[in-house]
């Protein structure tokens, strides 16, 4: 159980604009902020459905109708989720490393798409909250790999009579065009050309005449359809078996963030190594900006507390390292809060070497999988939150690629589907998605904590979640 039942936090206020890490703006970035020392997760449950959300122990809510970037809270339907065309080319590929160590001879990097910075909170934050404003904005916000869409011409052969043409297709402003010069056209001795299904249908048709002619007894039922015709749903295509005889030993491991539990002090070292090359080849920081203190204040220090419940998953609430093991060592580690309703995605970072596995697509399919997984044990915890979706920065996109999802209406707190969002962000960077108030009206959720304002008057009691 948590050792504590309250929530403790310190608020900050958010009346000063900082600069922005997605379109530059020196002053355009305001958001909310408090220090929280400890948070129940179902406080925090709360407030993630409210528009906060967490970096280290630091925890923001942008302030939507004045920021310059508004950011959305988005999160997937997790059990209704079926990957796309790109979704299964990245398993393909990745299990075709695992089983036969084939690596694509032309990959595209994910782009690292927030390496920039966000910086919110107080007017002076204390020393402790430097870390969490600097890397507030370094979520992992990695653009799955973009599929290559192949236009298909008609092919055309040329007759040994025809002479080749390179005739430009088109000239320069103010000099005339060219006709291009006949060509012999169709051959009209040859039949049309014809679809390949159209004719498995006609032989199919004349092999079934062929059987009532010679008095063999066709059957009337459909043949069975074979397991290449089966849709596979993510987790066929994330398990598929590789031989005895595999290039490479794959293992993902559910580590719970606490510095008591062997298998995480076990791989911390290596977990800090791998943080740091990540930062420092993906988005460029300098040695100092990831030392160990850092990742441990942003991707260790957590305010969760840890819980377990009769009626909640096997391993408990809490905030966990999702490890991929690669032939014994660590290629990546996923950040993750296990919440009463929802897993949240809080960071990934990974091995710069590894990058032509778009291991950013894969790990979200995985904990998309990992929630299904988790609401089999129990039945409300079915959505995967990614975090903020951006509209106004392109390349924060992505996110809404993850369907089916909703993003939450910063006026009412509702969940629409992102379908009905869309239109109105391509209108306004801003924009209230339930346009009914009546239909769902604004439901006030309270928090108990004891809560200090401006470092002087403390507060302890029940503090609306949505109104700061």
């Amino acid at each position: 159980m948590a050792r504590n039942n309250y929530t403790i936090v310190e608020y900050f206020g958010g009346e000063d604009g900082y600069r922005c890490g997605y379109c530059k703006n020196e002053k355009g970035n305001f958001s909310h902020g408090m220090w929280s020392h400890s948070m129940t997760v179902q406080d925090y449950q709360d407030l993630i459905d409210r528009g906060w959300r967490r970096s280290g122990k630091y925890v923001y809510k942008p302030i939507m109708n004045k920021t310059c970037c508004p950011q959305y809270p988005i999160r997937c339907h997790a059990v209704k989720f079926q990957p796309s065309k790109s979704h299964k080319k990245i398993l393909k590929k990745f299990n075709k490393y695992i089983c036969k160590g084939v690596i694509p001879k032309e990959h595209e990097v994910e782009q690292p798409m927030d390496s920039v910075c966000e910086v919110v909170g107080s007017k002076e934050p204390s020393k402790k909250m430097e870390c969490a404003i600097t890397n507030v904005q370094k979520e992992l916000a990695e653009c799955p790999a973009v599929t290559n869409v192949e236009t298909n011409e008609a092919d055309v052969t040329p007759t040994g009579s025809e002479p080749s043409r390179k005739e430009p297709a088109s000239v320069s402003e103010g000099r005339t065009t060219t006709a291009p010069k006949p060509g012999i056209g169709l051959d009209p001795n040859r039949p049309p050309c014809r679809k390949a299904k159209e004719l498995r249908k006609e032989r199919h048709h004349q092999k079934e005449q062929m059987k009532h002619t010679s008095g063999g007894v066709s059957s009337t039922n459909p043949p069975a359809a074979t397991k290449t015709n089966q849709t596979k749903t993510l987790e066929d295509l994330l398990t598929e078996t590789c031989p005895d005889t595999s290039s490479h030993c794959f293992e993902v491991r559910l580590v719970p963030v606490n510095f008591e539990d062997p298998q995480f002090t076990a791989s911390y070292e290596q977990s800090v190594a791998l943080y740091s090359r990540y930062q420092m080849a993906i988005h460029g920081d300098d040695p100092s900006e990831c030392s160990e203190s850092k990742f441990r204040r942003f991707l260790c220090d957590s305010p969760l507390e840890a819980e377990h419940s009769d009626d909640g998953p096997e391993m408990g609430y809490g905030s966990f390292h999702q490890q991929y093991w690669l032939d014994g060592q660590i290629v990546a580690v996923g950040v993750i809060d296990i919440l009463p309703t929802c897993v949240s995605s809080v960071y990934l970072y990974y091995h710069p070497d590894f990058a032509f596995l778009s291991l950013g697509s894969y790990s979200a399919l995985r904990e998309i999988a990992f929630t299904r997984q988790l609401q089999k044990q129990s039945p409300k915890l079915s959505h995967y939150y990614l975090g903020f979706y951006i509209h106004s920065c392109p390349k924060m996109r992505y996110k809404g690629q993850y369907r089916p999802a909703d993003l939450l209406c910063s006026e009412t707190y509702v969940w629409v589907t992102i379908e009905k969002c869309l239109p109105h962000l391509e209108n306004s960077r801003y924009a209230r998605f339930n346009t009914n108030p009546d239909e769902a009206p604004l439901q006030r959720t309270t928090l108990s904590c004891t809560c200090t304002f401006e470092k002087n008057s403390v507060f302890t009691g029940l503090i609306d979640a949505g109104s700061v």
